[in-house]
């Protein structure tokens, strides 16, 4: 199983929901790939931003080595499941996929927490620290669902 996860500067959301599935993943002993991109190119080669790096490091996660990467075409065909922060960051991955695009790998992360409900993850990139917390969260839980969904299926 590969997933990506997508924001719009891989700079907050998507480096979080990186390092919270990969430690999810690591814990139940499955083979998956995570990795996450953004949708722009602002902040390519970055690490992630500090107030994203200290939530995950309160919580046990060490997000510093990652990079930040923009978001490719060839993502659609290397990955199983994309999930994107936003309704903003589906719209640009299905544009940037052009004809490759494939709806069926790609959806909004709080969908696994709320079926069909299209539910935004907030970008936390303007606010206080609070913010980052109530993200980390939200995706923590949905990660949750996505480990107990997918390894069910044994996928992995």
């Amino acid at each position: 199983m590969k997933i990506l996860m997508v924001c719009l500067g891989n700079i907050c959301r998507s480096p979080l929901a990186e390092g919270i599935l990969r430690d999810k993943v690591k814990k139940a002993n499955l083979s998956w790939q995570v990795d996450s991109a953004g949708t722009s190119n602002y902040h390519i080669g970055e690490p992630p931003h500090q107030l994203s790096q200290k939530v995950a490091k309160l919580n046990g996660i060490d997000i510093s080595y990652q990079q930040g990467r923009q978001f490719r075409k060839e993502d659609i065909l290397a990955f199983d499941r994309i999930y994107v922060m936003d309704t903003d960051n589906y719209n640009e991955v299905k544009r940037m996929s052009r004809a490759l695009w494939d709806e069926n790998k790609v959806t909004l992360l709080l969908n696994e927490l709320y079926p069909l409900e299209n539910r935004e993850v907030p970008d936390p990139w303007y606010g206080t620290e609070e913010g980052y917390h109530r993200v980390f969260q939200l995706i923590s839980d949905a990660c949750d669902v996505i480990i107990e969904k997918y390894s069910v299926l044994n996928i992995g």
